[in-house]
């Protein structure tokens, strides 16, 4: 079974998601043949390198939103956090683009190290105050990874990846998805937001008896029945 994720690592909702998926597989009899692919997206491709203001700043002046509105939205996630675990801390986060973070995703899961590197994006993004779009900051990261300082250097002088992780974009505009996170089972199930790990549990039993032949029955004793070609007698 393959689970294709579609997120951003400067999406709250995303990373609260993360968790909740994360319990619901943790319970699955046969995670052990789940794939999970993490896969970008982006809330907002026009934001610069570095934005300069807070989240509150940014929310209420490019989004419209009013402050006491951001205020209490921030409270309200934050209180959904800590139900999975996590400490949001929204006065710390620095407001950054995410596009070279998601190449450095890609460039993880070539070492087998995307979802650890997704983990500690959202983490120090929302609980850290790490400045996702700083290059000093995503080559700490790349480095603690395992990942050569070498192939790091190429990731920041080169556009590598960059077609990766918009061919991201094409195929969740593709799919339909027009918000994260998303999470899409075999190609068959979509499921929208970061839902209760109930209902992540029981969309992945579904998948799982879905995509399951139905077993052969071993016929026992030999009473009368009907076949194509007629009846016992």
């Amino acid at each position: 079974m393959k689970i294709e994720i579609w997120s951003d690592v400067a999406c709250p909702w995303c990373y609260i998601g993360k968790r909740r998926f994360e319990t619901a597989l943790a319970a699955f009899p046969h995670r052990e043949t789940v794939e999970v692919q993490w896969r970008s997206y982006q809330l907002d491709p026009s934001l610069p390198d570095h934005y300069d203001g807070t989240e509150l700043d940014y929310l209420s002046t490019r989004k419209g939103m009013a402050p006491a509105q951001v205020t209490g939205m921030f409270a309200h996630v934050a209180d959904q956090a800590r139900g999975e675990g996590l400490n949001f801390r929204f006065d710390d986060v620095v407001v950054a683009n995410s596009f070279t973070a998601h190449r450095l995703i890609h460039l993880a899961a070539a070492h087998g190290q995307q979802d650890a590197a997704k983990e500690r994006l959202l983490s120090d993004h929302f609980e850290h105050g790490k400045d996702i779009g700083s290059r000093d900051y995503l080559t700490s990261l790349g480095l603690d990874l395992g990942i050569g300082a070498t192939e790091l250097e190429d990731l920041f002088t080169t556009d590598r990846y960059a077609d990766d992780v918009r061919l991201d974009f094409e195929e969740g505009r593709a799919l339909g998805i027009t918000g994260v996170p998303f999470f899409v089972i075999d190609r068959k199930f979509g499921l929208s937001g970061a839902q209760p790990a109930e209902t992540f549990a029981t969309a992945l039993e579904q998948a799982w008896r879905d995509s399951r032949p139905p077993e052969m029955v071993s016929p026992v004793g030999g009473g009368d029945a009907c076949g194509p070609e007629g009846c016992a007698t």
